[in-house]
């Protein structure tokens, strides 16, 4: 029989340093957002099934609780991904003709761990904008990105950069199934090369030799040279490979300091993507820490395909390699109903001070709290003094 006070696997509570430190890291996220533009919203943990899942595809299905509703017999869904939500919200809520720019940070949940260590309660992050279909929005969500990625203190960040457009480029004349490009998608994601060599028997030999030269194009500025010569000269494959291009070289003139390059067979997350797309790594993540791109069709099921790009992370995955902020001490006091002393403690506080009183009959623990300053009665005033 398993101790009534155990969680389930891969779920954890968030103790206190630690709960410090991931709200430091949302306050300044949500800031850095805000400094763009974005506006907060923050949608139900839980909806219909059908509308959490319309158009996402079989790998966000495979992630989601599912419960009945007691009130309405329906089936419900907890969310595993709040992007379609907020496309929703874009489509039904607010219904704007022009450029929307939103913002989220709460819980998801999934049935499985992304990873051996990984939780399956992230506290995901994320920013969208919604009606404008050129690069210059692509642009905006990776400067976000990497912009939150600084506001963190995480460093050693590297960019990759791929393409929805080319595997269905590459796919275009070959007739493979909704399930069989599922399966390329994943071996490619994987750089399983015996797998993709075996899901594309009997494709033309020049789509298989294309698919399997998408696993050796990653790296620098050269892949794209590369792939214009190993991949089907195939509108698709063309256009993603200029917009691929042209982002890089902005990415790097903005950020000199962030190694960028490519990965044209990263087709890891949700199916959901159409376009460009990105991934930000940094030293010391098992992961990627950021992903992102471009999901134009997200919104047709909501009745409003709108042109959408956005981005998402889980703080408690990017908060264990943020820079550390060590916790001001706190100012030691003892408790008592006198008015001086009680004004002195509010007085503190509203100065920003943390005031920590002494409750009675603990007087014996004030040695645990960490602080460097105590408020003591020094000739009839309630003053702050060193420790």
């Amino acid at each position: 029989m398993s101790s009534a006070w155990l969680l389930p696997e891969h779920v954890c509570d968030v103790l206190p340093a630690e709960a410090r430190r991931i709200e430091e890291l949302r306050h300044n996220l949500l800031d850095v957002a805000r400094g763009y533009g974005f506006e907060l919203v923050i949608p139900p943990l839980l909806e219909h099934l059908e509308s959490l899942l319309s158009g996402t595809g079989r790998e966000l299905d495979l992630r989601t609780f599912k419960l009945v509703d007691q009130l309405s017999g329906r089936t419900l869904g907890v969310r595993a991904d709040t992007t379609p939500q907020v496309a929703r919200i874009d489509a039904h809520l607010l219904n704007r003709q022009g450029v929307t720019r939103l913002c989220y940070c709460g819980p998801v949940l999934h049935t499985r761990p992304a990873g051996l260590n990984a939780t399956r309660e992230p506290l995901q992050f994320g920013a969208e904008i919604y009606g404008h279909a050129g690069l210059e929005a692509d642009l905006e969500v990776q400067e976000l990105a990497l912009d939150a990625m600084q506001r963190a203190g995480v460093e050693g960040l590297t960019v990759d950069l791929g393409d929805a457009r080319i595997v269905r480029g590459v796919l275009a004349d070959s007739g493979a199934d909704a399930q069989v490009v599922a399966a390329l998608h994943g071996a490619l994601a994987a750089k399983d090369a015996s797998a993709v060599r075996e899901l594309s028997r009997g494709f033309a030999a020049q789509t298989q030799a294309a698919l399997l030269a998408m696993l050796r194009l990653y790296g620098g500025a050269e892949v794209i040279a590369a792939a214009r010569c190993e991949l089907p000269d195939e509108p698709q494959v063309r256009a993603a490979l200029a917009d691929l291009e042209w982002l890089a070289a902005r990415l790097r003139q903005a950020h000199p300091q962030v190694q960028v390059g490519f990965d044209l067979a990263d087709l890891g997350g949700y199916d959901y993507y159409s376009g460009a797309r990105f991934a930000i790594y940094a030293e010391g993540a098992s992961d990627s820490l950021v992903r992102g791109g471009r999901y134009d069709q997200v919104g047709a099921v909501f009745g409003r395909n709108r042109p959408a790009v956005g981005l998402s992370m889980d703080l408690k995955q990017v908060v264990t390699l943020a820079r550390r902020r060590e916790m001001p001490p706190v100012v030691r006091a003892p408790w008592g109903e006198d008015a001086a002393l009680r004004a002195a403690v509010r007085r503190l506080r509203e100065q920003g001070e943390a005031v920590v009183c002494v409750l009675p009959g603990h007087e014996h623990e004030a040695e645990e709290y960490a602080s460097d300053r105590e408020l003591a009665l020094v000739s009839g005033q309630w003053v702050v003094r060193a420790l």
